[in-house]
């Protein structure tokens, strides 16, 4: 996955910012079945691969089967690097080198409504 940001995007809005590239293959509806990748919803504190609905790459589903969890430190690893994180997983997910890009992304996917 390439995504490009914004560069005007900033203060509060830079989460949202940083997820619209997200959107192609992912949704912060609750209510909404997944696409081609899963449904973040309520991401921090779900176990990984926590979306019943979706069909995970088996390195995604072992870190489900050990009780692995999302929070703010793993999402800020996963983020930094996630082929590093979780070798061999079917995205292709994009590294964000920034570490304020980072803490904007987890605070939107916190909480995308107060955004």
């Amino acid at each position: 996955m390439l995504c490009i940001v914004p560069a005007y995007a900033d203060g509060p809005d830079r989460g949202r910012a940083l997820f619209e590239p997200c959107r192609a293959c992912h949704t912060l509806d609750p209510n909404a079945q997944p696409t081609a990748g899963p449904n973040l919803a309520g991401l921090l504190g779900r176990r990984v691969a926590g979306d019943s609905e979706f069909d995970y790459s088996p390195v995604l589903r072992q870190a489900r089967a050990e009780e692995r969890r999302w929070n703010r430190a793993m999402l800020d690893s996963f983020l930094t690097d996630p082929e590093a994180m979780f070798p061999g997983m079917w995205m292709t997910g994009r590294r964000i080198g920034d570490a304020a890009e980072r803490k904007a992304l987890a605070g939107f996917l916190a909480d995308p409504a107060s955004r």
